[in-house]
């Protein structure tokens, strides 16, 4: 490991305007980062630890509003029983993450902005992975685990537990910079590199995610997950639905792969279909269909479309209520 600065801020401001310096980088848990810089694959000239940074942590569920401070841990969240009561499919994202030791120190914006976790870029081959020739090594090479969703040159997946589920309730991100507070919703967080060097987040120098922000009433949400098999892998597929409408019949649907695509990928297609329409197993399996409309599988991932309509079909009856 290279040597690197360390700061403590007390405050956000603090660590805002720690984070404005070129190659400060925020610390939270430090499971993922830590592991990075061991391995030399992103460097550092100055960490910047949140552990001691006040107002970052807490959970707060008043008047349907579900409010996360991003350096709370995943365990903090999954003992909260009014959080989970509220969106009870918070509890199947954050059980897959299978060790107790990473839920005891993972974080939610850790979790969210986690790097991926494609080979390539883990060997230090950079995000779009390009040859000496312009090539795509991940399309000419082992690509099992990648997008069936690509973008450009980005091949790579979301690694996120929470983002699809996230991303499907419609909840915000609340971003503090140099310029004061925003809001976003938690989808417009990520985005497809178009050039190296480029990050697959849209933080800007010195913004910090702050937490999130959820209106979680009026709603069936639920999340399915596709695993080789129950250890600490991440999940091969996974898909999050949000519904809204009284009894069987469904006003509005909104669906979200996650490991399918550089970003969570909402299948608007597929939550069109459903809008208005009772949910039956035909009408299941017509959405199912839809969410893997124009996927562009590999040589080594076509398995991950068939995972795909699965994690649909059994989220939307997770969701619904029925047996799929």
């Amino acid at each position: 490991m290279r040597p690197f600065g360390y700061a403590a801020p007390a405050t956000v401001d603090q660590a805002v305007g720690l984070l404005e310096a070129e190659g400060s980088e925020a610390l939270a848990g430090g499971t993922d980062l830590l592991s990075l810089l061991k391995d030399d694959v992103e460097r550092v000239e100055r960490l910047v630890a949140l552990g001691g940074v006040t107002g970052l942590s807490g959970i707060e569920l008043a008047g349907g509003m579900l409010r996360i401070g991003a350096m709370t841990t995943l365990q903090e969240l999954r003992d909260h029983d009014d959080a989970i009561a509220a969106l009870p499919a918070l509890s199947v994202a954050i059980d897959g993450v299978a060790s107790p030791q990473l839920r005891a120190m993972g974080t939610v914006g850790g979790d969210l902005l986690q790097r991926p976790r494609c080979w390539y870029y883990r060997r230090g081959f950079g995000l779009l992975a390009l040859a000496a020739d312009g090539r795509s090594m991940v399309t000419a090479g082992d690509n099992r685990y990648h997008a069936i969703f690509p973008e450009g040159e980005a091949r790579f997946v979301n690694p996120s537990s929470l983002a699809p589920l996230l991303v499907a309730v419609g909840a915000e991100a609340v971003v503090r910079g140099p310029a004061g507070e925003r809001r976003q919703p938690v989808e417009a967080l990520y985005r497809a590199p178009e050039v190296d060097g480029e990050r697959e987040n849209t933080l800007a120098p010195g913004e910090l995610l702050v937490g999130v922000e959820a209106n979680v009433e009026g709603s069936r949400s639920a999340v399915y997950e596709v695993r080789q098999r129950r250890a600490l892998d991440w999940p091969l597929m996974a898909a999050a639905v949000s519904l809204t409408g009284s009894g069987a019949r469904t006003e509005r649907a909104r669906i979200v792969l996650g490991h399918a695509a550089p970003v969570p990928h909402v299948a608007t297609a597929a939550g069109d279909l459903l809008a208005g329409q009772e949910l039956t197993p035909e009408t299941v399996a017509a959405a199912a269909d839809a969410a893997v409309e124009g996927a562009r599988p590999m040589s080594g991932n076509r398995y991950k479309v068939q995972l795909a309509r699965t994690a649909v079909r059994r989220a939307l009856g997770r969701a619904a209520g029925m047996e799929i």
